[in-house]
């Protein structure tokens, strides 16, 4: 028997009327205490106490906004090998496809534990599901109570047909998730009806993406509601899919990476009045003292990076009242020898107005430019999971170029030329595209860290979005082997990246005639001359890779932040350790 508790608490960014850029707020350590299996508690930010976060300018908040206190929730994961008919609780929920809905000419089922388990309920279960019509198609479900046996309910959760079972399976612990918030379930086991064809390194893969999907699904980050109700889910059996050593040491895996998702889907819902380029500073300082022992912290200001000629990144922030913080964090393992350094860069504007070319118009979404920091979130969630992974034979180095772009009398403006810190010039020619002028010092910086690889992630086009729409990111890289390694990780995490071509010629679009180039060129290809525009920064000895993260950063549906980009970065650091 193998079980993993994972405990989720709220970023609590709070005014200060400091100017600093230090922290104090607190986490809950983690605690590994063995009991048959692993118990686990996983905490990605504190919310125990209201500490204050300080802002970069003494001022209270805009709008007076603080988080609310949220309690830590704690979940309790075990995998068993038992008799599905033998377990109580509140909802035994089977996740079915339509092969295994097939019935005989009785109208019974052929899958063996359906057939079982219908046994046991008399009937009702084959009765029910040909009433309500399911077929086991992805996104049905059918909940049923049965008082007097040992679960309250059970429930069969569709899973369709998909070309990815990480996708597949962590939509399972999703919907299990939202069955269980709408019974108030306290407990809840989930199985498959066809696990026994399963190979034992694809059931821990499974496992772990139910696992993922049932705490991302759980977690409801509500820090800025007046009012909201906790999840009531407590523990979550996961049954068929082994138990021992081996999935105890991935569901420990699968929750450390949890908390960095979850930690960077805070980053990005916090409101830009809230999360300041200060207070993500000081969020990243807070990660590396949790993780000391492996993480360190530093912290450049605005004339810690004139010194170093980052003349580009702090054009950008120029024109906003919050200064900008320069964040770089860097993983060493404790002992072993270090076999290869890599980074990962994320573009961190933690608000976007466009600057002097303003975002205006339907479609422009301005609203939403708190998102423009997702590849810092990406970064830094992925820095989070990794102090607790602790891979060896690995460094990593996490940079993110921290401002905001807004509009003053100091501000950039159109027409300016401002030079980086590599020395080339650019004329900015717009404004509005801004992310590669931050990314420009950001990836020197990287390359002057001796690194051998390099992945930057950002929300960096519109073009992006239009080629792949929302749930797609696009790869760009000169190096097929870093293509392959990354995209290799992204079909482990369930992530969806599409490599898209660096057409040299679309160069030409780029040109200046004052300067070295042009920060943008046409409105055909964006996203190509976009990642043209970052290969100027990089070594040509250092392999590098840029992945356009604006279209499944956010999620429009349910409002909220994805995610994405934790699990892949973590899965391609791990491919890069001994």
């Amino acid at each position: 028997m193998a079980a993993i508790r994972v405990a989720f608490n709220s970023l609590n960014l709070l005014a200060s009327t400091s100017s600093s850029c230090s922290c104090h707020s607190v986490f809950t350590k983690l605690r590994f205490r063995p009991i048959w299996g692993v118990f686990l508690t996983i905490a990605p930010l504190s919310s125990r106490t209201p500490n204050r976060m300080a802002h970069s300018i003494a001022r209270a908040t805009l709008g007076l906004t603080q988080a609310n206190k949220i309690d830590a929730q704690k979940i309790s994961f075990t995998a068993k090998e038992i008799d599905l008919v033998q377990w109580k609780g509140d909802i035994l929920a089977v996740g079915v496809t339509e092969k295994d809905m097939a019935k005989d000419e009785n109208s019974k089922f052929k899958n063996s534990i359906l057939q079982k388990l219908d046994l046991q309920l008399g009937g009702l279960l084959s009765e029910a599901s040909s009433e309500e019509d399911f077929t086991g198609k992805s996104g049905q479900s059918t909940v049923l109570r049965f008082p007097g046996i040992g679960s309250k309910r059970v429930g069969l959760i569709g899973l369709g047909s998909t070309s990815s079972p990480t996708l597949t399976y962590r939509s399972l612990g999703e919907a299990v998730a939202a069955v269980a918030k709408s019974a108030r379930a306290s407990n809840v086991a989930i199985a498959l009806a066809s696990s026994e064809g399963i190979s034992a390194e694809s059931k821990l893969s499974t496992a772990s993406a139910i696992a993922t999907g049932t705490v991302l699904g759980t977690f409801d980050d509500t820090r800025f509601k007046s009012e909201s109700k906790q999840s009531a889910l407590k523990s979550v059996d996961i049954i068929g899919l082994g138990s021992g050593p081996q999935i105890e040491k991935k569901l420990k895996y699968t929750a450390d990476v949890c908390s960095g998702i979850i930690f960077g889907k805070q980053l990005v819902n916090a409101p830009a009045n809230v999360l300041t380029p200060g207070v993500l500073a000081a969020e990243a300082s807070r990660i590396a003292s949790e993780h000391s022992d492996v993480l360190s912290a530093k912290i450049l200001d605005v004339e810690q990076c004139k010194e170093l000629k980052m003349g580009s990144y702090l054009a950008v922030a120029e024109a906003s009242a919050n200064p900008a913080h320069f964040i770089h964090l860097c993983y060493k393992p404790s002992n072993g020898e270090i076999k290869k350094k890599i980074a990962l860069v994320g573009k961190g504007l933690t608000f976007d107005s466009g600057g002097y070319n303003i975002k205006t118009g339907a479609g422009c979404s301005i609203e939403l430019m708190k998102f423009d920091m997702g590849g810092s979130a990406a970064v830094l969630g992925a820095a989070k999971a990794l102090g607790q992974i602790k891979p060896s034979g690995v460094e990593v180095h996490f940079i993110v170029a921290a401002c905001e772009n807004m509009i003053s009398g100091t501000g950039m403006r159109p027409g300016d030329v401002v030079t980086a810190s590599n020395g080339k010039t650019i004329e900015v020619n717009n404004t509005d595209a801004e992310g590669r002028l931050t990314l420009a010092d950001a990836l020197v910086y990287a390359c002057n860290q001796g690194v051998e690889k390099i992945v930057d992630l950002a929300t960096l086009t519109g073009a992006c979005v239009v080629a792949l729409g929302p749930s797609i990111a696009g790869v760009f890289t000169p190096s097929d082997d870093l293509a392959k390694e990354v995209i290799g990780a992204s079909e482990i995490s369930g992530e969806k990246l599409w490599r898209m071509p660096m057409e040299d010629s679309y160069w030409d679009s780029m040109k200046s005639g004052v300067a070295d180039m042009v920060n943008t060129g046409g409105r055909q290809g964006g996203a190509i001359t976009a990642a043209l525009f970052l290969k100027q920064f990089v070594d040509e000895k250092v392999q590098w890779m840029h992945i356009d993260m604006a279209g499944p950063v956010w999620n429009d549906k349910k409002k909220n932040a994805t995610g994405f980009g934790i699990s892949t970065l973590v899965e391609w650091v791990l491919k890069n350790s001994s």
